[in-house]
């Protein structure tokens, strides 16, 4: 009686382990599911995707994200074979803060960040203690407190891959800040002085970078990245899917689509 319930008990956790393993099914090496940050990025896969499935045979299944965290997070679940969204500081804060093992395998463009005011029309009419309104996320937190430092408005203590508020040294006009959702950003200009926003936001925000009181540089390192995972790394549709992002047709579009303000990294 022991032995066939022992038996029994060993059938049914071998069903179990194959239901919840089993039920995971292949993706197939001409299919690659790709995130994107929704709105312009997302219309610029679609070109990319025209160009996969014309040149190389690959279809490009595009999952669309409103945020910055979850699309490494799906990414890291194995629930996409790759992303589309981040530049290099933001990923390596992730892997590390996380323990993920994602991989960048091609660069496609720099979106310059900018400094944007409904209330101002240059820095020189900042007044003492505005309120600025900055991304909370690390990495892109740290590019802004850059941004504002290379406006000459602050000063950061040297030395920290990626510093926070803590970091200033110099504060000359008393700025206060407000760190938010990136995506929040445009949205809460009205409540701020000043905010620094990513062009993926400015953009869809109805805001371009002749907006912006600041703008940074063309040479900067924030280029956007291709991130995947180990496994795929050297796969033939991650090969295919860089390609088409390199692409003369994906470039005119970004040239479309970001009014001028996406600059080719590859």
């Amino acid at each position: 009686m022991i032995f066939r319930k022992l038996i029994s008990a060993i059938i049914s956790i071998t069903v179990l382990i194959c239901i919840s393993g089993c039920n995971k099914t292949p993706v197939p090496e001409d299919l690659i599911r790709v995130g994107t940050i929704s709105g312009p990025e997302t219309e610029l896969m679609e070109v990319a995707k025209e160009v996969a499935f014309r040149d190389y045979g690959v279809t490009v299944n595009i999952k669309s994200f409103s945020d910055y965290v979850t699309p490494n997070v799906a990414l890291y679940e194995r629930n996409i074979d790759a992303n589309v969204y981040q530049h290099t500081p933001y990923l390596e804060v992730t892997n590390d803060a996380r323990g993920y093992d994602l991989v960048p395998v091609g660069r496609t463009f720099v979106y310059p960040m900018g400094i944007y005011s409904l209330k101002l029309k240059s820095l020189k009419s900042l007044p003492e203690k505005s309120l600025i309104g900055i991304p909370n996320d690390p990495s892109n937190h740290a590019r802004s407190l850059e941004l504002l430092q290379s406006a000459g408005l602050i000063k950061l203590h040297s030395g920290k891959k990626t510093p926070n508020v803590e970091d200033i040294q110099e504060n000359p006009h008393h700025l206060k800040f407000k760190e938010l959702d990136a995506a929040q950003l445009p949205r809460a200009l009205t409540d701020l002085d000043a905010a620094v926003i990513n062009t993926t936001y400015a953009i869809p925000a109805g805001m371009s970078l002749d907006d912006a009181i600041y703008v940074e540089g063309k040479d900067s390192p924030y280029a956007n990245i291709i991130v995947t995972v180990p496994e795929l790394e050297s796969s033939y549709k991650v090969s295919a899917l860089i390609k088409a992002l390199n692409s003369d047709e994906v470039a005119e579009a970004a040239e479309q689509l970001f009014q001028g303000t996406a600059v080719q990294a590859w």
